[in-house]
């Protein structure tokens, strides 16, 4: 396991503030260190949060990371909610948090990790439409928008790797990524694992930000069914259709059973968030049939929160 990639375990007792009596875990502090490409939406990140009631420090050189985390415990009244953003404007961000998680979990302190990312041709948009020059645009030989973007990639690499979040904004609207980060950090005593599940249309390419995908185009289409090819996965007729197809049902109980061993493993890692991402060609009728249907078990076993998107229905 490389450094920055640290494994998250339980913190010892020797390293935990013990409570009072009558005061309870909930008043220790909560870090999300909030990160990703410039043009992905880190500002409107940071809106968001403080709208959920978080206390948002943005580009804060990671070396005074610990020190703002003690001035949050210190202050009256009491910061329980801390949102750090960093990007590259900070020219002391090398793009590794590996050291900083290691420094708050040896304190107790219950951190997350949430990058933000967004495809080269979006983030040039972006640029372009503001106006903007990139950050680290100057730094390369030709000092062009597309050298700046790459060079940022590579910074923030390994933070990428070891986030607990990615989120693509490529296709996001705002009230869209609103909706993730309240779905991620609107709750700060959550427990267990919260799962996306989201359907999606191979056609118009892959969701960045899925931790696991599968396939279910091997299944009948009913765009080839008259009666069925103006309606959804969401609509009862499409839904019998699709599970009733040989091979449909053991499907989804053989990946409920691996989505669990999964989730089991998240729980004992500390990854606190999953986005499934089930297939089709169109992402209208058996992607969505199949998510309904998965995201309904999940939700029936009470130990997971489960939220359902439908990325491309409407898209045709």
């Amino acid at each position: 396991m490389s450094e920055h990639q640290t494994q998250r375990h339980p913190p010892s007792e020797d390293h935990l503030e013990q409570p009072s009596a009558g005061e309870s875990r909930h008043d220790e502090i909560e870090v999300a260190l909030v990160t990703g490409v410039s043009g992905a939406g880190l500002r409107t990140a940071a809106k968001i949060l403080e709208d959920l009631g978080w206390y948002v420090a943005d580009n804060l050189p990671p070396e005074l990371i610990s020190k703002m985390v003690d001035l949050g415990r210190e202050s009256k009244p009491r910061i329980e909610r801390l949102a750090l953003v960093m990007d590259v404007r900070s020219r002391l961000f090398t793009g590794d948090l590996g050291w900083v998680v290691k420094e708050l979990d040896s304190k107790g302190v219950r951190n997350r990790v949430l990058f933000l990312d967004a495809s080269d041709a979006v983030l040039i948009r972006r640029f372009e439409s503001n106006r903007r020059s990139h950050p680290l645009q100057n730094d390369g030989q030709d000092g062009t928008l597309t050298e700046g973007i790459t060079a940022e990639r590579l910074r923030l690499a390994q933070v990428k790797a070891a986030a607990d979040l990615t989120v693509d904004t490529t296709s996001l609207s705002v009230h869209q990524l609103r909706g993730k980060i309240e779905t991620v950090f609107g709750e700060s005593d959550t427990t267990g694992v919260g799962v996306t599940v989201q359907s999606f249309g191979f056609k118009y390419g892959l969701p960045m930000d899925a931790d696991l995908v599968c396939d279910v185009r091997f299944l009948p289409n009913p765009h080839w069914v008259s009666e069925l090819r103006e309606h959804t996965g969401q609509d009862a007729d499409v839904r019998d259709y699709v599970l009733g197809q040989d091979g449909a049902r053991d499907y989804l109980q053989t990946y409920t059973h691996l989505l669990n061993l999964t989730i089991e493993g998240y729980v004992r890692e500390g990854k606190r968030y999953m986005t499934v991402a089930v297939g089709c060609t169109g992402g209208k009728h058996r992607s969505v049939a199949m998510t309904e249907a998965l995201a309904a078990i999940l939700a029936d076993q009470g130990d997971v929160s489960v939220r359902v998107l439908h990325r491309d229905l409407g898209r045709e």
